[in-house]
């Protein structure tokens, strides 16, 4: 996996916790892994095609995912998740893709990201593709990103 482009991924995470939200980030030791990806509560799955192609996978869990819709919302106390706390965790998603798209076309890689979508529950996903974890620690939670990508070798464009 190009470390460019999970770089990319990171800040444009990172950019969303701290641009949009206010939220300081420290980005942890990633780990390397292969079959099952372990969740939290919550995961917001997001599908990557084009130039890239593969899934992004943020996971928290239920007090981080109050927390950032109650930043999203102003600093809105928020108990629980309703039908707008969810449609916010899926927003969440929608930036995190945008800014992703846009991160990976300053490396000169150019994706397109599916809708999010959310998964409630502790559950594992398995891929036969590796994935790289990196933590991100915050004062509103912990997010890990899981990513598994590779070039599309048939949409990449040759340097001319």
């Amino acid at each position: 996996m190009n470390v460019q482009y999970v770089n990319a991924i990171c800040r444009a995470t990172k950019s969303i916790l701290t641009g949009h939200l206010g939220v300081e980030v420290d980005i942890l030791r990633p780990t390397a892994g292969s079959g099952s990806v372990p969740s939290n509560d919550i995961s917001v799955i997001l599908g990557v095609k084009g130039e890239l192609k593969g899934q992004i996978i943020c996971t928290f869990s239920t007090e981080t995912a109050i927390n950032i819709v109650s930043a999203m919302m102003g600093g809105m106390e928020v108990q629980q998740l309703d039908n707008m706390g969810w449609s916010a965790v899926q927003e969440f998603g929608n930036w995190v893709a945008g800014t992703t798209a846009t991160e990976l076309s300053k490396e000169e890689c150019i994706i397109d990201v599916t809708p999010p979508v959310i998964n409630e529950g502790e559950s594992k996903f398995h891929s036969s593709y590796p994935y790289i974890t990196v933590p991100l620690g915050s004062s509103i939670g912990d997010i890990r990103v899981h990513i598994s990508v590779s070039e599309d070798d048939s949409l990449r464009r040759s340097a001319i």
